[in-house]
């Protein structure tokens, strides 16, 4: 007895030019309807073969004028059977491949979706304001809907993970900052898991954009596309892409120790040459500054200043750069933590203020020469250029950040650099 399996009908004429426009039809509806066999489907400014398929289908006479034509599912089922013993769905999916369930992926959708959110929301972070709103935002903008489409709702899990073993958002900003591999390789097994511009570091830095709007108070911001911000997004959180490309610049800290990092800070204070430390070095030298006064500004035209006119004699100064680097952070608050006190200042704007602000409640930082009468005597001295961005408080002086908004001008700290020699000298 034979048993070859009887050949798929050769379905010739459903090749022909009047099906494939009412194939397509049928086979966008029934996915739509999960397969439901009722309902008509239509064609529009029909063709001259279409029209006769539609007549042989319905066995129903459709003038030659008519603009659109009109096909019951059932009809298209019943020729299909009669003709080919197949039927709708099945000569479809001979013809093309399988017919998608829309609905039911869907559901199947809606209930990942919902699975994914409810394990997300289990992790100790839910506690924070700032993490069921990044949760929030990534559901409403579609983003898990592509990671869910995609087939990677395992990168969010991945991103909740390493969130968690951030020392910043945990809390325990006084810990050295993880590098981003060994950070990858604890939270996914995978060193190269938050490479730049992977999707699980996009992901994960849209969560520290949020946490740092939270923390300013000011409305959520895009993820820097520059590389500096990008790094001082994850230097917030207490994570560097390089300990050896996190550096600060110094002038005459000196050091308190016996290894060799110490001995070339104690060279560069005898001959008041500035000097570049990396997280590298201040790790693993554990350098603690033997300043027990100690400047920071932050840009380096004031640091040079001091060193070509002071020289030696210039006071301990730490230049920022700007926001501040993981190694200036850590420099800072291991001499914070020994004793040292801080005197800051920044430029006279909106960041400004927010990096003394935040210097002052991280590291016990004193405001210096950061007053509202400093910051009047500044702007009365010369040009200036309008403020940008978003405001910002000076909880040290609060008229400080009113004047700014009144006068909208920055100041940027160029413009006090004798006042600041006189008291570095």
């Amino acid at each position: 007895m034979s048993t070859d399996q009887p050949s798929p009908p050769p379905y010739t004429e459903l090749h022909d030019e009047g099906w494939p426009r009412l194939l397509a039809a049928a086979r966008r509806r029934l996915e739509r309807t999960g397969g439901t066999l009722h309902g008509d489907i239509g064609l529009t400014a029909p063709t001259e073969a279409e029209r006769r398929t539609v007549i042989g289908v319905t066995g129903r006479y459709r003038p030659e004028t008519v603009k659109r034509l009109t096909v019951p599912l059932a009809d298209l089922d019943a020729y299909l059977h009669g003709r080919y013993g197949t039927g709708l769905l099945k000569t479809l999916g001979r013809l093309h491949g399988p017919l998608r369930d829309r609905p039911a992926e869907r559901a199947d959708e809606v209930s990942a979706r919902a699975q994914a959110l409810e394990a997300a929301h289990a992790s100790p972070l839910a506690a924070l304001d700032w993490y069921p709103a990044w949760l929030e935002q990534i559901a409403a903008d579609g983003t898990l809907t592509r990671l869910l489409r995609r087939g990677d709702a395992a990168l969010l899990q991945a991103a909740v993970r390493v969130l968690e073993k951030l020392p910043g958002v945990r809390g325990d900003g006084g810990r050295s900052p993880l590098p981003l591999p060994v950070l990858a390789e604890w939270a996914t097994g995978d060193t190269k898991a938050l490479l730049p511009g992977g999707r699980l570091e996009q992901l994960v830095l849209r969560a520290l954009a949020q946490r740092a709007a939270a923390g300013d108070g000011q409305p959520v911001r895009a993820v820097p596309r520059d590389r500096a911000g990008r790094r001082a997004l994850w230097e917030s959180a207490g994570a560097v892409a390089d300990d050896l490309a996190s550096q600060v610049l110094v002038l005459n800290i000196g050091a308190r120790g016996e290894d060799v990092v110490c001995d070339w800070l104690r060279d560069a204070t005898g001959f008041g040459i500035p000097f570049r430390l990396t997280l590298h070095q201040l790790t693993a030298a554990d350098v603690v500054p033997a300043a027990r006064e100690i400047h920071v500004c932050e840009n380096p035209a004031v640091l040079r200043a001091a060193a070509a006119e002071l020289a030696d004699r210039a006071a301990a100064l730490v230049c920022t750069e700007g926001i501040p680097s993981a190694a200036c952070h850590k420099l800072l608050a291991d001499a914070a933590r020994s004793g040292a006190r801080l005197h800051w200042r920044a430029d006279f704007d909106w960041t400004g203020l927010r990096i003394t602000a935040a210097a002052v409640e991280r590291h016990g930082a004193r405001p210096w020469r950061m007053s509202t009468a400093d910051y009047r005597s500044a702007l009365a001295g010369g040009e200036t250029t309008p403020l940008t961005g978003p405001p910002a408080a000076s909880p040290w002086d609060p008229a400080l950040a009113s004047a700014l908004r009144a006068s909208g001008q920055a100041v940027m700290e160029e413009r006090l650099l004798t006042e600041l020699l006189s008291d570095l000298g």
